[in-house]
Order: structure tokens, then sequence, then C-alpha cells
């Protein structure tokens, strides 16, 4: 049933422009649905009347008097399209309101794949100086999978922007997770991916309400699994019989000493073993992922392990800190390694990234804002993700605390005596 438009010019007090005026913004509401939009008209704050929703002005204030005149002419547009819309047999919706609008021909709407295929297109164009290839090779496999869930939901090879909905937002999820099997924070994360396309309609008008409105995109806390003091000994001092087996544990520890993700340790170069501030082996590097630069002094674990692989065939050829295999092979020998060494945890190369920032650096005493620096992190809640507190941090504050509080009475008893 349809109810008619309501309409509402009002001024955003929060964007000033250069002048010190505020924007007018037009809003339509139609069936307890909104759109909005700026009338690309600014105003004097002072000059503004929300109450009548004009411009206060006179005789001779023309420019105040030109602007209610635009004003007046942008509802005789929606008295228009009302007007059309009474005249329908079905119920009209905002889309159908925002198409008007905007003179939007229904043959040409556009198409969500379309979007996407042009987002991705243009962060293709722009790896190596403002994304990287995973967050590119990230974007292309939630475009694959948005396409597959468009044919086997609705077989189509595409749909109209406008016609994105609450419930096709809610599908896709159920889809990721009962189709393509995906758990609920790798479901948040194509979801994520896919909501940049959102904002880029909602941006140019080819959608009037964001669908994700409603909807939660909290991730779940995962324990996030990582080696022991005891665990690192015991791989370290064991000799496998293998060659491969030796060199894939070395480079793993090496992970877990320096905090580099797989990508980085396998394009780190010798050029990015240089002297810190104290005189000391520091790397220097950027994080392949995020781009942000990352600054690690070297421990002694990590420094023999450089000194061990320094003359191999592999490093010269390549100019590379270590040999490095692909990061399929790394995590295939890993898991022959865990079970020579009586390791029960399922290790992978990023496990020894958490590794670093609990066992190694936070449980003695490094503060959180420098592991965080240390991991390339550009914010310190994503390292509170990497390093938990773990019980044995805990159980020694805990133990310092309740031996100064001993003393103090002691001191107590003594004045008191």
């Amino acid at each position: 049933m349809f109810n008619g438009i309501k309409t509402l010019f009002y001024v955003r007090k929060t964007k000033v422009n250069s002048e010190g005026m505020v924007p007018i913004y037009f809003r339509a509401t139609m069936n307890g649905q909104r759109f909005e939009t700026t009338t690309t008209r600014y105003v004097e704050l002072s000059k503004w009347s929300q109450q009548f929703e004009r411009v206060l002005s006179n005789a001779k204030d023309k420019r105040s008097n030109e602007i209610n005149v635009y004003l007046d002419m942008l509802k005789a547009k929606v008295w228009t399209i009302e007007k059309k819309f009474l005249m329908m047999d079905s119920t009209p919706t905002i889309e159908n309101f925002q198409s008007e609008w905007f003179g939007i021909e229904e043959s040409t709407p556009k198409m969500l794949m379309q979007v996407f295929a042009e987002h991705n297109s243009e962060v293709k164009q722009l790896v190596g100086s403002q994304y990287s290839s995973s967050t590119w090779k990230r974007y292309n496999t939630s475009y694959r999978h948005t396409k597959e869930f468009l044919k086997a939901k609705y077989n189509l090879e595409d749909i109209p922007v406008r016609k994105l909905d609450f419930k096709f937002i809610t599908d896709y999820e159920f889809w990721l997770k009962a189709t393509r099997k995906c758990n609920h924070n790798s479901t948040i994360k194509y979801l994520t991916n896919f909501r940049k396309m959102i904002y880029i309609s909602l941006r140019n008008n080819w959608l009037a309400r964001d669908p994700f409105i409603g909807f939660k995109m909290a991730k779940k806390e995962v324990e996030r699994p990582f080696l022991s003091e005891e665990e690192l000994q015991a791989m370290a001092k064991h000799k496998f019989e293998i060659d491969r087996l030796n060199q894939v544990r070395d480079i793993f520890l090496f992970c877990c000493y320096t905090g580099l993700a797989y990508i980085d340790i396998q394009k780190l170069t010798p050029e990015e073993i240089v002297s810190g501030v104290d005189r000391e082996k520091w790397i220097f590097t950027r994080r392949e992922k995020t781009e942000t630069p990352s600054r690690i002094p070297l421990l002694p674990p990590a420094l023999e392990i450089i000194e061990r692989y320094k003359n191999h065939p592999e490093c010269v050829i390549k100019n590379k800190v270590l040999p490095v295999p692909s990061n399929q092979k790394m995590n295939g020998y890993l898991k022959e390694i865990a079970d020579v060494c009586g390791i029960k945890k399922y290790l992978t190369t990023h496990l020894a990234r958490y590794t670093f920032a609990t066992t190694v650096t936070l449980t003695n005493g490094v503060p959180m804002e420098t592991v965080s620096k240390m991991l390339g992190h550009k914010n310190l809640r994503t390292t509170q993700h990497y390093a938990k507190i773990l019980d044995l941090k805990v159980g020694a504050d805990m133990k310092a605390l309740k031996e100064r509080m001993r003393l103090e009475n002691e001191i107590k008893s003594k004045v008191n005596q």
C-alpha cells in the first residue's frame, strides 16, 4: 500500500565548507524507507529555519530567495513523482523513487557484478602502490563467491544493485556457511569485502538504502594456538634425518623469533638486515599484506639461522635470507615435524607469528605497544587478538602483587608495635 511521500529539507551542521556555509540536504520517506541526497545548495547556518525548512530572507536578499525557489522546485518534483506512483498498479519502492529522482532508465540499472568487476580492475592496477597483491586476490575470491551465490540462489549471472536488500545479505551469509563451508569469521571477511561494493553503490546513488543495516558483522573470539617455550626448545634441539625437515624447522623457528608472516619471510633479502639504532642487527622491511613498516631487532636464535644459510645456493642465486619453499610445502612438512617432536598442535607458518607475540615477547615482559610495532600492525587492537595474556604471565604478576602486599603488612606491623 502506498501512503505517499514525506519530504524534509535540513542542513548538515558538521559539513561546513571553506566559506563557513553548510549544505542543504533533502530527505524523502516512503513506506518506512528513506532516500537522502544533497540539494547542491549551501546556506549560512544563522539564516536557516528548520521549522519552515526555508532560508530566512528579505526582498533584497536575492541569493536566499533563489535557494527557496529551488527548494520549491524540488518539492514540486516530488509531487510529480508521487502522482505517477498513485497511478501505479503495484506498490512503489524507495528504489523506484530514486530512479525517478535521478532519471535512471529501468532498462539500464547498475549491476552488482559490474560494480565488483570495475572495483577489482582498479585494485589490480594499484597493486604495488596502494594495494598488495594479497588484497587483490582476496577481492577476486569474494567476486567468485558472489557470482556462484547468484547462480545457485537466483539462477542469475548478475543482479541490479537497487534490488539488494537485507534478505539478500542473510541468504548470502547462509550460503557461505552451508555451501562453501566457511566458518563464521571467514564468512564475515567475505561479507566485509562484499560490503565495499555496497558503499560504492551508496556513494554513487545507485542504491538508496544500505542492505546491511541491522546485520551484525561481529567476529567471534577465536583461541589462537601458539608454541610454549618447552615446545620451541624441543623443536630446536631435534636433529632430523632429512635435510628438508631441518630446513623447514629453521625457517619456522625464524618466524617464531621475528614474528614475520610467511610472505614476508619468503621475500626477505640480505639488504633488509641492517644495523639499528643500538648498532645491533635488525630487520627493516615492509609487510606485504598491509604495506606497513616493520622494525625487528634480531634475537640470537634468529641470527644463528641467518648465518647458517647465508651461503646456501638458493639464497645466493635468489638474493634471499632463507631458502623458503611454497607455503603448501611448508605446512605439509610442519605436520611431519610436529609428529616427530610430539607436538599435538596443528602447525602452520601463521602459528609462528602467534608464538612470537606470546611466548617469545609478551611472556618475557615486552610491552604490547612494542610487540605491535614489531608485528607491523596498524593498531593495538589487532595485536591484542594475537597476543593474549598467558596464565604464566598472570601468575607472575599476581605473585609480585602478593609479595608487595606481604611487605606492606610487615611494615604496618612494625609501625604498630
